[in-house]
């Protein structure tokens, strides 16, 4: 459990999380609140350390992601060509691979992007394309308009504020990709994408959390899961 005394912060963290975000019945209540009390403590740290970056060292460290994704990509699945990958428009000092995306677009891999279109719900993924008017969404994220097409990730990438060598990604807290996975059949390859300084000994999984497949940061892949 994580040390109350050594991350201590503001005793009600846990209200920012949807309500369905913890299982009572898996979970003890005191636990998930410590829990969710030590991930905001770690997410504001680990944010501010992302924020201080320089210019020159965020383009280098996407510049490399870019180029360890594009290698994934060829590795697992030939280049991806026809299949949906489901990508992210960066905000909050997140890796920027929208080159990457453009780029793969153009040889053939169809392009979606995740649209929250109902509070505390699954994800919907949109289809997106260079030069595709973007509409503002959630939290002010740009977004495909309602009319572009849904479709289902057969590759799915997730930013991360932190991760863990099990695989277990810390996210911002809503609970969206945890739901949307679990609600995806079949379920995508999911990949999460983060700076290797946002290493985490542990998230302290909970019930919820889905591990990832794969974890990649720009000193290439940190955890890989093994196939069943």
């Amino acid at each position: 459990m994580p040390d109350p005394v050594r991350y201590a912060s503001p005793p009600c963290l846990a209200a920012e999380i949807a309500p369905d975000y913890f299982d009572p019945l898996a979970t003890n209540p005191e636990q998930a609140r410590d829990v969710a009390r030590w991930r905001r403590a770690e997410r504001i740290r680990l944010r501010a350390e992302r924020d201080a970056l320089s210019v020159v060292n965020r383009q280098a460290a996407g510049a490399a992601l870019a180029q360890q994704l594009r290698q994934v990509l060829s590795d697992r699945f030939d280049g991806a060509a026809g299949m949906v990958l489901s990508a992210y428009w960066p905000i909050k000092g997140e890796p920027d691979l929208r080159g990457l995306i453009a780029e793969q677009h153009e040889a053939g891999v169809i392009i979606a992007l995740p649209v929250v279109e109902v509070r505390a719900s699954p994800l919907v993924f949109r289809r997106w394309h260079p030069g595709l008017h973007m509409i503002r969404g959630n939290w002010n994220i740009p977004v495909p308009p309602p009319e572009a097409d849904r479709l289902a990730p057969d590759v799915a990438l997730a930013p991360v504020v932190g991760w863990d060598s099990a695989g277990f990604r810390l996210g911002y807290g809503g609970g969206y990709f945890d739901r949307t996975l679990a609600r995806l059949a079949p379920r995508p390859f999911t990949i999460g994408i983060g700076l290797q300084a946002a290493q985490l000994s542990t998230i302290f999984p909970q019930p919820h959390d889905i591990p990832l497949d794969v974890i990649l940061t720009e000193a290439g892949v940190q955890f890989q899961r093994e196939d069943p």
